[in-house]
């Protein structure tokens, strides 16, 4: 199928799977080394040395300070949020400059497949192909991704939240408060890490975090209908 062409300042939800739904984050360090990955994709001055620097530290010591010297500073997207489950993740990209999208995700899969494929001594596709992505529109509908995409994590703990609505909100915002692997903690004040997100478009909508908290908490099955 043809994809859409993107133009720079296009909002995109960008996501896919591990092939045949399998895991593609085994460990907190999985995760970890996807995110540092998500913060060095993202820079025009790339090169593959940068990621091979990074293959010679462990994950479970790997920390921002590791990428930073690094990076050039001159992005290819803003990412505005994302979120990380066992099988697939989902990311809102803005994109800044003209193939900044296709670039920046050709390189996370790419150097996040081979770090993961030598790890664990496989070969082959992690994920299902090249990413998918869908063209934001609206406004609205940018707003209602974000709240999606933070609210994923929820499937974790509360598997049919997505057909029947979410069953225990005390439950689930603590379980939201505590997830790692989603910026929704740096959009309600709780530093997790704000080096990798833009928060400046969502916060012209809910300027506090207990305004922000409060949106995401107003989610109904039917704002499903609304993304679809």
């Amino acid at each position: 199928m043809v994809r859409p062409i993107l133009s720079t300042n296009d909002y995109v939800h960008a996501y896919n799977r591990g092939v045949d739904k399998r895991i593609v984050f085994n460990t907190s360090g999985d995760y970890a080394r996807f995110i540092h990955t998500l913060y060095l994709s993202n820079d025009i001055e790339y090169t593959a040395i940068n990621y091979k620097r990074l293959n010679n530290v462990e994950s479970s010591t790997l920390n921002m300070g590791d990428v930073f010297h690094v990076h050039s500073g001159r992005y290819l997207v803003d990412i505005l949020c994302f979120c990380l489950m066992p099988n697939h993740y989902h990311l809102l990209l803005k994109q800044l400059v003209d193939g900044g999208i296709s670039k920046f995700m050709q390189r996370v899969n790419t150097a996040y497949t081979n770090f993961f494929n030598l790890k664990n001594n496989r070969s082959g596709s992690l994920f299902e192909g090249r990413y998918k992505y869908k063209i934001i529109t609206s406004d609205e509908y940018l707003l209602y991704l974000s709240q999606y995409i933070h609210l994923n994590p929820i499937k974790l703990i509360d598997p049919d939240w997505k057909i029947k609505g979410v069953s225990d909100w005390k439950q689930s915002n603590t379980f939201l408060e505590t997830y790692k692997w989603s910026s929704y903690k740096d959009y309600i004040g709780i530093k997790n890490f704000p080096s990798i997100i833009k928060q400046d478009f969502l916060m012209e909508y809910y300027r506090t975090p207990e305004e922000y908290k409060k949106f995401i908490n107003s989610f109904l099955v039917e704002s499903l209908e609304k993304i679809s």
